[in-house]
């Protein structure tokens, strides 16, 4: 039997990652697009000579692989490029999920699909043939905190990120179910393991149609 999937996305410093570690913990197979995008674009990475034909040696780093904060900052500055570099990607994640995908579905519950960029990526939102998708919300303050306790990155870098981002209204529009993060770790565990219980309900009943939650 096909195991469910779900797609999971989230603005940065949502708490995302936080979610998709704990539905981890309770036996999802997680398939994280953001992984597949360095594989693909580290030292011998599938997309590298594509990327370099494309904007140049300059965004490439001494070690061969993709030089992130200069073409963070291309990205930031000339939009294009983002599209251009996607193009480049995009069908490559797409192919290395389902890859992915086929092979950890035969014994997970659930197969959980990570991807930040699910909404300005319908390709891949399509491909990915999604039963449910979830949002990780939370009030754009404490998002802001969250992204800068993380480190690496300054409150304007995140800014820009947020800025390049799809809207939150966006991601609320496309979700199935939405968690938002805006209490305790704890409360935010109880509120997974909820919607944990729906998917795996819904998946034994041979629908995926549970109910949504917020």
């Amino acid at each position: 039997m096909r195991a469910p999937r779900l797609g999971v996305t989230g603005g940065i410093g949502s708490g995302k990652s936080t979610v998709i570690g704990m539905m981890a913990a309770l036996g999802a197979a997680i398939i994280d697009t953001d992984r597949i995008a360095h594989e693909l674009t580290t030292t011998g990475g599938a997309a590298i000579a594509d990327i370099r034909a494309a904007f140049g040696a300059q965004v490439i780093a001494p070690d061969g692989a993709l030089d992130r904060p200069r073409m963070r900052a291309l990205v930031l500055a000339q939009p294009d490029c983002r599209q251009r570099l996607e193009a480049l990607l995009h069908p490559r994640i797409l192919q290395r999920c389902l890859e992915l995908a086929q092979a950890a579905g035969q014994t997970a519950p659930l197969l959980v699909f990570d991807v930040p960029l699910l909404v300005e990526a319908p390709a891949v939102r399509q491909g990915l043939q999604l039963d449910r998708i979830l949002v990780v919300d939370c009030p754009p303050e404490r998002q802001l905190a969250h992204a800068l306790a993380r480190g690496g990155m300054s409150a304007t870098e995140i800014q820009g990120v947020i800025a390049v981002q799809a809207p939150r209204a966006a991601r609320l529009a496309l979700a199935d179910d939405v968690i938002v993060n805006a209490a305790t770790r704890n409360e935010l565990e109880l509120r997974v393991r909820h919607l944990w219980s729906r998917y795996c309900t819904a998946a034994g009943a041979g629908s995926a149609t549970a109910p949504r939650a917020v």
